[in-house]
């Protein structure tokens, strides 16, 4: 069965479980309104369909290559590129200052969404020339915004994010790259760079590398650390590409997935560089890339969790062992189980995105809270179920899930880097327990306040809901006691040993919550509410588990001496 894009699950989370509606009562959004949105999300859903699809196997088989110092991408990716550019899906929520449609980041994270569940690939390439121009946006002089957006919004240039070292991954402060200025307002960048996606490709124009180094004055650490446009060609005023920048690709990783993403091994040899933001200011600034990222990573999971269910729900169907397989009570479960944690993680993903749009249009601090609290959860959990849901695609394929041919393990390839990109889920979730909680838990009471509202409004208006409502209430009851515990503890390390359940708890209780929303919104006993029963009946309940490990403490992980745990 081909891949159908899954256009009308965002248009009913878009208008009734993270509604957009109140996006389009601002000035900034006034434009988006449903007709445009609608017609928006169908035109994406043909792109996907019928362009990126049918490449997704060609860069999965015949991964890029690096011969002579050029990098070869996967046959049909450049067409595919171009076509994407050209229907202006690069700038889908840039500013139309510079030739973007301006539209929320909520529709972005659907255009990243279906990209993952066509070919997550090739969707990386878009994905880090998005992040790179909310950078500059926010922090670039007026002349480097005025040469580079318009020409990365049309995708005639594309960009890429250079953070990671050998000796500097997550620990970005200890990178070794330095910064000599030239004189003239540039300076020469040197240093190497790993696991840099998309680092080259052939599809013509510029690629255009941000990099962290550190200036001659830089403080040891992240405080120390700038940030500095490279390009791959070095443009005049009017954009023409001049001579080759002293860059280079060392060599092109071999990777467990997405073999059609150059992922690569810069080399920068004095290469002529332009400051981005203040000096000693890279991190601040890279970090606006990096959150974009860390919500777009998130949708790129459960894009995966997308392909990867129709792909198992169409095999189940289709194989007859003692009867359709579908009919097998253990694959109903991993395929109700796939279904509704893929809903669950998207509509998670889409609340955040519509928090930060609110954000960025009102200005208002409780939705630029809401969209932090949700950043962590969003890239985590959408990530987490990339991973989960692929896997149990191949479990239902059974024997035929472990051979290439069904295409059933590159889903489970392709999503499994998506746990470590971008900060590892590990990290998301010392950053919920920490840097999200510094304000005593007041975004996350806000909004478990809103979950028991609704809870409370389901059991009262609907008598045929009200065996879901309660669930709901409850659990987020025995979360909002969690989160107490939380922030009550002064040992962050106690927070950090339970880090990652406490986000899936958290997670968890938000599924349910969104699911008896889409149950209220259908109504009766229709395929939503049935499979909000599922999820709240059969998922929710495992946050009682994670809500302890949560609170356990760290005694018990330190009870080792290294030798002991090392033996």
């Amino acid at each position: 069965m081909p891949f159908r894009a899954p256009v009308d699950d965002f248009r009913f989370i878009l208008s009734h479980v993270a509604p957009m509606a109140k996006l389009t009562q601002t000035e900034v959004f006034a434009e988006a309104t449903p007709d445009m949105t609608d017609a928006v999300l169908g035109e994406m859903g043909k792109l996907m369909e019928e362009v990126m699809e049918p490449t997704r196997r060609n860069g999965d088989l015949q991964g890029a290559v690096l011969e002579n110092g050029v990098v070869r991408t996967s046959p049909g990716f450049k067409e595919a590129f171009q076509q994407m550019a050209e229907g202006g899906w690069i700038g889908i929520s840039s500013s139309p200052e510079y030739g973007g449609m301006g539209l929320p980041l909520a529709m972005n994270t659907a255009f990243t969404d279906m990209m993952a569940a066509t070919n997550m690939a090739l969707g990386l390439c878009p994905l880090l020339t998005q992040g790179q121009i909310e950078a500059l946006e926010h922090h670039a002089s007026d002349e480097i915004k005025e040469l580079y957006l318009p020409r990365l919004i049309s995708g005639e240039w594309t960009g890429t994010m250079n953070l990671t070292e050998p000796g500097a991954g997550s620990d970005v402060g200890a990178l070794k790259s330095k910064a000599e200025p030239n004189g003239d307002g540039t300076y020469a960048v040197t240093g190497q760079k790993i696991f840099i996606t998309w680092g080259d490709h052939d599809f013509g124009g510029n690629v255009c590398h941000l990099v962290l180094a550190r200036l001659p004055d830089g403080v040891p650490g992240t405080k120390g650390i700038s940030l500095f446009m490279v390009p791959k060609f070095i443009p005049d005023e009017d954009g023409n590409l001049g001579e080759r920048n002293s860059l280079s690709v060392v060599s092109l990783e071999h990777k467990m997935g997405i073999h059609g993403s150059p992922t690569a091994v810069m080399q920068f040899d004095g290469a002529k560089g332009w400051l981005i933001g203040a000096p000693h200011k890279g991190m601040a600034a890279m970090f606006t890339m990096m959150n974009n990222a860390r919500l777009g990573v998130g949708a790129e999971g459960i894009g995966i969790a997308e392909g990867a269910t129709q792909a198992a729900t169409a095999y189940a169907a289709e194989r007859k062992q003692m009867g359709a397989i579908i009919n097998h009570a253990d694959v109903r479960r991993m395929l109700l189980t796939m279904k509704a944690d893929t809903f669950a993680a998207r509509a998670i993903a889409l609340n955040c995105a519509v928090a930060l749009d609110m954000g960025t249009a009102t200005g208002e601090a409780e939705w630029t809270a809401r969209g932090a609290l949700l950043t962590p959860i969003a890239k985590a959990f959408g990530s987490d179920t990339g991973i989960t849901v692929a896997e149990m695609g191949v479990q239902v394929h059974g024997g035929m899930g472990f051979i290439e041919e069904t295409g059933a393990a590159q889903y489970s390839r392709d999503g499994r880097i998506t746990a470590i990109y971008e900060g590892t889920n590990g990290i998301q979730a010392m950053d919920l327990v920490g840097r999200k909680m510094m304000d005593g838990g007041e975004a996350a009471y806000a909004l478990l306040d809103e979950i028991e509202a609704n809870a409370e409004k389901a059991r009262c208006a609907s008598a045929g809901l009200s065996d879901l409502a309660e669930p709901v209430w409850q659990a987020t009851e025995t979360l909002r006691e969690g989160v107490e515990w939380l922030v009550g503890q002064t040992d962050m390390n106690a927070r950090f040993a339970g880090c990652v359940p406490f986000l899936k708890a958290f997670a968890r209780v938000l599924g349910g919550h969104y699911h008896l929303v889409a149950a209220m919104a259908e109504g009766a006993d229709g395929p939503r509410t049935k499979l909000a029963k599922f999820y709240i009946n059969r998922l929710v309940p495992e946050h009682e588990g994670l809500l302890a490990h949560a609170q356990a403490g760290a005694d018990d992980l330190y009870a080792f001496d290294v030798e002991e745990l090392t033996a």
